[in-house]
């Protein structure tokens, strides 16, 4: 059985295959916990609203060092593990279906198509990614589940000729740009306006513009290098039209991937309506492998034996946010988050407006290095940053969005970001290369968030 996972393939270079991204998370582990015994460990006091937990402004208090000890570390992984189970889950079950929905042999027939379309193009693809997982990200339908779907990008580079790189870009990233600017997702923008007591979803005019441009930024970023990939000699198969051992598409391959679809569409329904989440897509995934297993007439055994191979070649990718998962909580249990957030914030307070904004974007895109929850972000920053803004002269929504470019663009280069990692992981991309490769995306993207909340001060943005 052929996997998608290129990292499962033997290595021609088993040096650098050892050079594994658990070895830098476990390195940033180590340092975090040093961290613990260095910063001076303080909290802030928290209150409850409408069931919100959050931290109240001016009162950061110390409290005894509860350093990090060598066994806190292990356990620290261990718990990680724990806590991201639904996430690892997912992973494991997207391999899974995929290699039993790929030995049907209707994947492998519509990729064959596409590779031989003239009117497909790399544009033409990137364009219909960008406009379905941009919406999909901005929405929040497709958040940590965006790595259920690298593997079909990956499958869809492949079958035109180009790197894994371009596969794992023409799903994550879309689906970033349109995620780090999110204009009505209830997980970030929701959530973080309610802190600030603004109405739901205001100001969608220049989120709106904003996001846009995430979005064509990265159309003409991955289309930029698609196009670099072709110079360097990455060219389409060459398909003959007719080839005697080619085995043409039939109803059953369309009837296989209908189901597929169906299944797919069926949780985006569920995400949108019933806040289904990482439990429901696994089950969906299981239920895929299943489906198609049958309708592929393979056998039960075929079925169970094809599914637990593509979980084995998508391992490295599932654990890997466990690790990720362990720095957050070691920062946590040592009580340093508070008094990082609470040193940025006094060194925001004086600012003028504009570069307040600037300053909380900033501020807020180095905590998320240490906080991978965007939520999480929000509800320890936003009740320290409103007031922060109040007594400067920055409108609340402005505020808000300076938190929320700020944990966005990170997500994409953050080590501690399991689902980054994770992504990574699945698609056999070292993390150094990957920063190589998304650095120029990174530095557009964040000028025109620092453009943004300029504007954003200038047209003094609200409602309020």
């Amino acid at each position: 059985m052929t996997h998608v996972h290129p990292a499962a393939a033997p290595s021609a270079k088993p040096r650098q295959e050892s050079k594994s991204p658990y070895v830098l998370l476990f390195i940033i582990l180590i340092v975090a916990a040093i961290g613990t015994w260095v910063v001076p460990a303080g909290v802030f006091d928290k209150e409850t609203r409408d069931g919100i937990t959050f931290a109240v402004s001016g009162s950061l208090h110390a409290v005894e060092q509860s350093g990090a000890r060598p066994l806190d570390i292990f356990v620290a992984v261990a718990k990680g593990l724990q806590t991201s189970a639904p996430i690892i889950f997912l992973i494991l079950f997207t391999g899974g279906a995929l290699a039993v929905l790929e030995s049907t042999g209707a994947i492998h027939q519509v990729l064959k198509g596409i590779a031989r379309s003239s009117r497909l193009n790399d544009f033409s693809i990137i364009l219909i990614f960008a406009l379905v997982f941009g919406v999909l990200g901005t929405t929040g339908v497709v958040v940590n589940a965006v790595i259920a779907f690298v593997p079909i990008g990956m499958l869809v580079a492949r079958s035109v000729g180009l790197n894994p790189m371009f596969g794992v870009s023409l799903v994550y990233l879309t689906c970033a740009a349109g995620f780090n600017t999110a204009i009505t997702n209830p997980a970030t923008t929701g959530l973080t306006q309610r802190l600030a007591q603004l109405p739901l979803f205001s100001g969608m005019g220049l989120r709106g513009i904003t996001s846009a441009l995430f979005v064509v930024v990265c159309i003409v970023f991955l289309t930029l290098y698609a196009r670099r990939c072709r110079r360097n000699g990455e060219q389409r198969p060459v398909i003959p039209v007719e080839d005697a051992t080619d085995v043409p598409a039939t109803w059953r391959h369309w009837i296989i991937l209908a189901f597929a679809s169906v299944t797919l569409i069926s949780f985006i329904y569920g995400a949108m309506t019933a806040q289904w989440g990482e439990i429901e897509m696994t089950a969906m995934f299981l239920f895929m492998a299943v489906g198609s297993g049958l309708l592929g007439r393979l056998s039960a055994s075929d079925i169970a034996n094809r599914f637990i191979g593509g979980c084995s070649g998508i391992l490295q990718g599932a654990l890997i946010v466990g690790m990720a998962r362990a720095i957050s909580i070691v920062l946590e249990h040592g009580n340093i988050l508070d008094s990082i957030v609470g040193y940025l914030s006094e060194l925001i307070a004086p600012l003028h407006p504009a570069m307040a904004a600037v300053g909380m974007h900033i501020s807020a895109a180095l905590m998320h290095f240490a906080i991978s929850s965007g939520s999480g972000e929000s509800t320890l920053l936003i009740p320290i940053y409103v007031p922060i803004g109040d007594m400067v002269g920055l409108t609340r929504q402005v505020t808000v969005q300076a938190v929320l470019l700020g944990e966005g663009i990170v997500n994409c280069v953050s080590p501690t970001s399991g689902i980054l990692m994770g992504v990574l992981a699945v698609g056999g991309i070292p993390f150094g290369r990957w920063l190589k490769f998304v650095a120029p995306l990174i530095a557009v993207w964040a000028a025109i968030c620092i453009i943004t909340l300029v504007i954003g001060v200038e047209m003094n943005w609200g409602p309020f």
